[in-house]
């Protein structure tokens, strides 16, 4: 069932399915962004570096919260913004992300529909945050 703005509650919970960070898709995401930070790709700087070894782009992180995001169930019309964006630890190859979701806040925009806010953390398998933001959509009323 979709869900439209009225049926959405600012407090509501939810957990997603997860997702695991692999090589392929730190080397294809810098490919595709044109990031090559050697703290990505470099095996031997990255082992020099604060985190002991190679880690996943903060964007990369933020494009996989993205996909793991419950689109399919929201009568959502646009991305409206993202707020407050922030990264608490580093996300390592082999690591296996979901995402934490509560709803802050609704603003009614008319006929179209309203802005729903999500606060969202990303969450490792050891259940640590590595990333936290809010996510706005504009989601549809049901008529």
């Amino acid at each position: 069932m979709v869900k439209y703005f009225e049926d959405i509650e600012v407090g509501e919970k939810s957990r997603t399915r997860a997702r695991t960070i692999t090589e392929t898709d730190i080397v294809m995401f810098a490919g595709f962004s044109g990031d090559w930070y050697p703290l990505h790709v470099d095996v031997e700087y990255a082992e020099r570096s604060p985190f002991g070894g190679r880690i996943a782009h903060g964007f990369l992180v933020l494009s996989v919260a993205s996909g793991l995001l419950p689109l399919y169930e929201t009568a959502i019309v646009a991305f409206y913004g993202m707020d407050r964006v922030r990264f608490f630890g580093p996300t390592r190859i082999g690591d296996t992300l979901h995402l934490e979701i509560e709803v802050t806040g609704k603003q009614d925009k008319g006929e179209i529909g309203g802005v729903v806010a999500n606060d969202i953390r990303v969450v490792n398998q050891n259940g640590e945050a590595v990333a936290g933001f809010v996510m706005k959509g504009m989601i549809a009323k049901r008529n």
